[in-house]
């Protein structure tokens, strides 16, 4: 992992092993998407789908600029010129929520990508700490996930289980989780992207705490996980988020 203050501060660390998105009319609105709600759900709004081992995952309809929480976690793939700019296959900027976020960070989202210093490799992560009150978010976690070309939803499992143990080595008790795919041009299937990211992020946490019962690791428990949403997406997304749930329960 790396750390900037935008400043480069550096540090590299392993990679171990929903967007959903959008900030004022944000990611994934598009209306003539197959797995897009007919009745957009208003910016704001917040569900929690399901609690498991203590934590409310939580369904949010806010961009990852703006959503509250001690961690905000963005998925990027590897950089090509304008990638989250040029639409089609971008979202048009008034509903990109990497848009929203690059431009919340006067453009250093960018700037990292562009010069190399994340490079987006699949799994890779890069923290950032933002100045005060850019980000509805106190730190703001960037997990690569590669080319592209071959993206497949199964890799948001390995996403999710990322964003979890980093959470907990960041000593966080709550973060914001935004895949940012359709943002990025990628049309994925919402439900089965936001059903993977809540069931890596339940994997790594029960493995973490066997490694804490063997007092092989040491962390401050979650409470909630927000899963962000565009205003169109959040019932398909809230669907395939209920179902992984259920998977966990006893």
């Amino acid at each position: 992992m790396k750390t900037i203050q935008f400043r480069t501060i550096k540090k590299s660390l392993l990679a171990l092993g929903f967007s959903l998105m959008a900030t004022t009319a944000f990611a994934q609105q598009t209306t003539s998407a197959p797995n897009a709600s007919a009745t957009p759900t208003a910016i704001g709004t917040s569900k929690v789908w399901g609690t498991v081992d203590g934590i409310q995952i939580i369904g949010l309809v806010q961009g990852p600029s703006a959503a509250e929480a001690e961690l905000q976690v963005a998925c990027v793939f590897e950089y090509t010129e304008g990638d989250i700019f040029v639409s089609p296959p971008a979202l048009p900027a008034k509903v990109n929520g990497l848009v929203h976020l690059d431009e919340a960070l006067h453009g250093h989202l960018t700037e990292i990508r562009k010069t190399g210093k994340f490079k987006g490799h699949t799994l890779e992560t890069f923290l950032l700490v933002p100045p005060p009150k850019s980000l509805g978010a106190k730190k703001l976690l960037l997990i690569g996930l590669g080319n592209r070309k071959d993206f497949t939803p199964d890799l948001m499992i390995s996403v999710g289980e990322i964003a979890a143990r980093e959470a907990l080595k960041l000593g966080v008790k709550n973060f914001a989780f935004a895949s940012d795919l359709k943002d990025a041009g990628i049309d994925s299937p919402t439900a089965l992207v936001a059903g993977n990211v809540a069931r890596g992020i339940i994997n790594e946490y029960r493995t973490q705490k066997v490694l804490k019962t063997q007092k092989l690791t040491e962390f401050a428990p979650l409470n909630k996980v927000y899963l962000l949403a565009g205003p169109a997406f959040f019932t398909v997304a809230g669907g395939g988020i209920s179902e992984a749930l259920a998977q966990y329960k006893n």
